[in-house]
């Protein structure tokens, strides 16, 4: 018998699960799909744990929860922080709020003090609330923007930012020397908390959160002017966003916030959209059609634990244009950088934090203003140990750290994404812009006049199962064994392999290629979090309209050479 058959018959014979799980084991009779559900354990990374809901030893289920809830209790023990706590969040998804409640009983079995939120919160708030707490670690039961079919189960160390890799390795190491069943139980929840290891967290912290997000603000006098006039969209996504991010935009001082009502309800079957991605233009037509109807000139999107954004700005034809990830990071680094300068508080210490995959144009702009721009893997976590670091060293002063996949943070309340504080910051600049008679359209066709026109695209390619895992292990591997030589007539003049450089970064799965016209590169990785291969291609045009078309040119041939899509 196949070692995937004999683990699908141990957990049907485990007498654990439910009569509804055990049925939907029964009901299985696609050999393929038990074979994925089995052939292998849930992969528990260095961003924790995600994928598909249901059960088996490869999906999310309460029991591969409370076995990684067991993993957490043995990486406080060890660092002497069980006393300190462990706060869980969780977000809207399905069997979130289950999943959070497992994590609080598992640990509180563990005699860990578990520190429950009394509601949907975003990583954002769980991040600050760690940190506010002076908890051990933290859990946030998230999938982030994956479609509904998923969930998952992310870490964070005391600092706020997900566990480093050492941090991770201990974490790892007590999960795998666990069986699934034998070695993990809860306590009953009420239990838990009448032995005051379950303790309930919410409105106090919400209230720390708000207020401590809202002294990011740079330009308070430029929404006040335009306060009575302007107005926005906004749409949560059915996400964790709508509380934090309608109060947040409400305090500051914006009157005129539209939210899209049919997506402002906490369902984690995210029924209005294909996927709650605000990365996908198609799941902003509800918000569109409120925008057209009400002269509206910027719309916002936040997924459903609120650590990504999303918007949509118009152009001068009245068209809605979907920006990316760089496009609104760069918006947002020229506002900061040139904002701060104008109020005199740039300090000269400052430093932008960017990841490999992301636009150098940020580079450029912070080299404008006299500010280092550093550049990270691929990661917040990353972004999050350098900000621990510059605030025990005092080195320097972070301004802003984000990455290309819409994760933005400013300030150093959070270790991780903040879809609060840049909604705000996405707002006020919008206001800034206004009153200058100008739109984030226009402001973005400034930069590119000024710094040029920087043109990127990122390209994923889906591999699930385990035949997907294989083709991607053995693309990278015949990467590295038979190097592209040239992409559309550029040569390659540089490879960087960050498994084996000298960057000075921890090494990744990630090759980076620089074309002989000094102004284009590819980068190949494997994602962390979806069974997915991804393309990240970069230039420098004469026009947008040439940026791009030289990148369409780039993918079509790369994916001829790769043998993908």
């Amino acid at each position: 018998m196949a070692q995937f058959m004999e683990e699908y018959k141990r957990w049907l014979d485990c007498g654990l699960l439910s009569d509804e799980e055990k049925k939907e084991l029964l009901d299985l009779s696609d050999e393929k799909e038990i074979e994925d559900r089995f052939y292998r354990e849930l992969e528990f990374g260095t961003a924790g744990m995600r994928g598909v809901l249901g059960i088996g030893r490869n999906r999310m289920n309460i029991y591969n929860v409370r076995r990684a809830a067991k993993g957490v209790s043995a990486y406080v023990k060890k660092m002497g922080t069980s006393e300190k706590g462990v706060l869980i969040g969780y977000d809207t998804r399905n069997f979130s709020k289950i999943f959070a409640e497992e994590t609080a009983k598992t640990l509180a079995k563990e005699g860990v003090l578990a520190y429950l939120f009394d509601s949907v919160h975003s990583v954002p708030e769980v991040s600050f609330g760690v940190r506010e707490l002076g908890a051990g670690a933290g859990v946030m039961i998230t999938a982030s923007h994956n479609p509904k079919e998923y969930n998952g189960f992310k870490v964070y160390g005391p600092d706020g930012g997900q566990l480093p890799p050492e941090a991770a390795q201990i974490v790892i190491d007590a999960i795998e020397s666990y069986d699934v069943f034998s070695d993990v139980a809860v306590m009953p929840f009420d239990e838990a908390k009448d032995k005051g290891l379950i303790k309930m967290v919410g409105e106090a912290l919400n209230e720390k959160f708000l207020e401590t997000v809202k002294t990011q603000q740079i330009n308070p006098e430029s929404v006040y002017a335009v306060a009575d006039t302007m107005k926005l969209v906004y749409t949560p996504f059915h996400g964790s966003g709508s509380r934090p991010v309608k109060e947040i935009l409400k305090r500051i001082g914006f009157k005129n916030v539209l939210v899209v009502a049919e997506q402002d309800n906490e369902d984690g079957n995210f029924p209005t959209v294909k996927s709650p991605n605000p990365e996908n233009a198609e799941g902003f037509y509800l918000a569109e059609k409120i925008a057209k109807e009400n002269d509206v000139d910027l719309i916002i999107g936040t997924d459903p634990d609120c650590d990504r954004v999303g918007i949509l700005v118009r152009d001068k034809n009245g068209d809605y244009k979907t920006l990316t990830g760089n496009q609104t990071g760069a918006l947002l680094v020229e506002y900061i950088l040139r904002a701060r300068k104008e109020s005199g508080k740039l300090p000269k210490d400052g430093v932008v934090i960017k990841t490999i995959v992301t636009t150098e144009l940020a580079a450029k702009i912070a080299e404008s203003y006299g500010i280092e721009c550093m550049s990270l893997l691929t990661g917040f976590k990353y972004i999050g140990e350098k900000m621990t670091e510059f605030t025990e060293k005092k080195n320097h002063t972070f301004l802003i750290g984000f990455e290309e996949s819409y994760g933005y943070l400013v300030g150093n309340h959070a270790r991780d994404k903040d879809g609060v504080v840049a909604t705000m910051l996405i707002a006020e600049m919008a206001a800034y812009y206004a009153n200058q008679g100008k739109t984030l359209y226009d402001a973005l066709v400034d930069i590119y006049k000024k710094y040029g026109f920087y043109a990127e695209k990122t390209v994923s390619f889906t591999m699930p199962g385990k035949d997907g895992m294989a083709r991607m292990s053995e693309i990278l591997k015949n990467l590295r064994k038979s190097p592209v030589k040239s992409v559309i007539g550029l040569d390659v003049v540089k490879v960087t392999d960050f498994e084996n450089d000298e960057t000075g970064l921890p090494k990744s799965n990630v090759l980076k290629y620089e074309l002989s016209d000094g102004k284009t590169y590819f980068i190949v990785r494997p994602s962390g979090t979806e069974p997915k291969i991804k393309l990240y291609i970069g230039t420098v045009a004469d026009s947008m309209e040439n940026g791009a078309k030289l990148i369409d040119g780039l993918v079509d041939d790369l994916k001829k050479q790769l043998g993908i899509g």
